[in-house]
């Protein structure tokens, strides 16, 4: 898979560590910044993932900012993309299979790069059960993910 990273300047200190685990995990990083530790705004690297994973460039994403948070709100407000803050490898890897997140978000200044190398296998290591046998529940509930995205309501 090709996964697009992204990192603001309080997430940078993470950045060769995410590099690293996704090529690891045998995938291809596609790097779109931040290059330095030079303050910068977290919702234009929220965008530039957002966008690959939109225009089908990249499978997945990781954004990594101070908390996660809010790379992760800014990602959230793009339709297709689903992301998600992790700090365990079991959310990182739920996520993935029961709601189809796409976006794995991480605090540069909450984690460090051990546990930061372990969701990111986490993540990259699942896969969507929903369109498995046995996944219609886990479908259902995506469809609705998909339809409050689309219509902003579940009813009418």
């Amino acid at each position: 898979m090709k996964i697009a990273v992204g990192f603001d300047h309080a997430g940078f200190p993470l950045k060769q560590v995410v590099l690293d685990a996704v090529r690891e995990a045998g995938h291809e990083p596609i790097d779109l910044g931040t290059y330095s530790a030079e303050s910068v705004d977290f919702p234009d690297f929220s965008e530039k993932v957002g966008r690959a994973i939109q225009s089908g460039e990249a499978e997945r994403g990781i954004l990594c900012c101070g908390s996660g948070i809010g790379a992760c709100i800014a990602a959230n407000k793009m339709k297709g993309v689903y992301a998600c803050v992790c700090h365990d490898t079991y959310s990182a890897a739920q996520g993935v299979m029961h709601d189809d997140m796409n976006v794995l978000c991480l605090g540069g200044r909450v984690i460090g790069p051990e546990l930061a190398r372990v969701l990111i296998h986490a993540f990259l290591n699942a896969e969507y059960q929903g369109d498995k046998a046995g996944g219609e529940r886990l479908a259902r509930r995506v469809g609705k993910i998909h339809k409050l995205e689309d219509v902003g309501r579940l009813e009418g």
